[in-house]
Parts: C-alpha cells; structure tokens; sequence
C-alpha cells in the first residue's frame, strides 16, 4: 500500500528505431420497463447527460438477442469490462470473447468510441502523465471494482505521458497465457519507451501469487532484449494497491 514517500519512475529512452451474467442488477426484462424509462425515452425527453454509461450502450446496441435483452447486454458489458477500459479497446474480437457477445454488437461499440476519438481528441483536455506508483494507481484504481480478473497496460513516452492504454487480456493470469508480444506490440507500435502493466484480483487479495511474480520477471526480460522497460507492475483491488517492481 501506498506510503507519504513515492519514488519516480525512471526511465531510459532507448532510441528504438521502429462479470458474471448471475451478478446482473435488473429484475425486470426490458419489456417490462415503462416507457418513459427507457433509455431511448429518457434521452429524448431529458437529454444524453441524464443517462447511465449502460442506458447509453444499450441505446447504441438498439436490440438484445434472444437470449438477454438489451439493457442487460450493456450493463452486463460496462460492468465486466469496466467504463474506463471499454472506450480504449479497438478490437471487436477482443470483445467478442470476453463477454461474449455477437459481433455485430461489439463493432457497433468499436465503431462508437472511435468516432468520440477522431472527432474529440483535439478537446479532450490535459495529456496524463504518470511518474511513480501512485499516479498509476489512481489511473487505474477503477479496477478494483471490476468482477473478472483484467491485466491492463499504459505506454509511456519519454516525457511519461501515457501514450496508450490497452487492455492486454481478461482472465486468469500466468506467464504461459500472457505472451510478452501481447504486451510489447503496443509498445513498438505506439513507439512508447516505457510500460506499467497492472492487473486486478478480484477476490481482494492484494498479495503476489508466484504467477504474478513469474509473469513480472517474465516481461522484465523480454523488455531488456528490446530496450522497452516494464518500470511498474500493479496488484490492484477495491481502496488499495502494492507494486512488484517500483519501491513505495
């Protein structure tokens, strides 16, 4: 847990060249909603800012599927992939097989966000920039509410602006299922000098398995063979966090 002195990341510029359905809120079905609390009712009767993140994505998705209806889809997708999270994803396969849901579904909310990105981005305020464990942490201290285990990570340039974020994988980690390419390709990518991964324990324990230290070590490695540090690895749950690599 954090303590009143924080160390800073330091980092090296390399000159690279190149949720569980069972946990669903709603009781009634869709149908079942007067129509004045509809999400599409309420946006046009009270305006955009009034509605939840799921009311809107359910207003973005139109429809359920036979098996869920609309409004349990969207919230059952912003709970178990996290608001913050959700909106930096790109890739509808990814969100396909985390929640499970058609594809059709998942591209409508890529396609989304993406026009918020190409048509907000120039007022989209102060760039975030992260220098020690704490900064992370209260990044990303939203993790600790979400429902399925999510390993995240935050590409920084040499200024320690977050250049990226992207969530690498969902589910149980360990070093066999985490591949660095998964972390590292970001990085090449979006010419980050510096990576902070951070994951969640959703059964709030906040000490190190030995596939939490395993999988560290792991990508420590990998980024000393191509000059991108992993300068922070985070354990994070509801109200606290520890560090595997960056003193606190």
């Amino acid at each position: 847990m954090p303590t009143a002195t924080t160390l800073a990341y330091d980092l090296d510029d390399h000159d690279i060249i190149m949720q569980d359905p069972a946990d669903t809120s709603y009781v009634l079905r869709f149908r079942d909603i007067p129509d004045h609390q509809k999400p599409r009712e309420k946006l046009l009767q009270f305006g955009p800012d009034t509605l939840s993140a799921a009311e809107l994505v359910a207003i973005v998705f139109g429809q359920g599927t036979p098996k869920e209806d609309v409004l349990s889809i969207a919230e059952r997708v912003v709970k178990e992939y996290g608001e913050k999270a959700i909106i930096h994803e790109t890739n509808p396969v990814n969100l396909v097989e985390a929640l499970d849901i058609p594809i059709v579904k998942a591209c409508q909310l890529i396609a989304c966000f993406e026009l918020g990105r190409r048509y907000f981005a120039k007022s989209a305020g102060r760039p975030v920039y992260i220098r020690h464990s704490k900064q992370a942490y209260e990044h990303l201290k939203h993790m600790g509410d979400l429902k399925k285990e999510q390993l995240r990570g935050l590409y920084l340039n040499s200024r320690y602006q977050v250049i990226h974020d992207e969530i690498i994988s969902m589910g149980s980690l360990t070093a066999n299922i985490v591949h660095p390419r998964e972390v590292f390709q970001p990085a090449i990518e979006h010419g980050a000098i510096a990576i902070i991964i951070a994951h969640n324990h959703p059964s709030g324990r906040l000490h190190p398995t030995l596939a939490d230290t395993q999988l560290t070590e792991r990508l420590i490695n990998a980024g000393k063979l191509l000059g991108i540090d992993v300068v922070d690895h985070l354990i994070i749950i509801n109200g606290h966090y520890v560090s595997l690599i960056s003193p606190q």
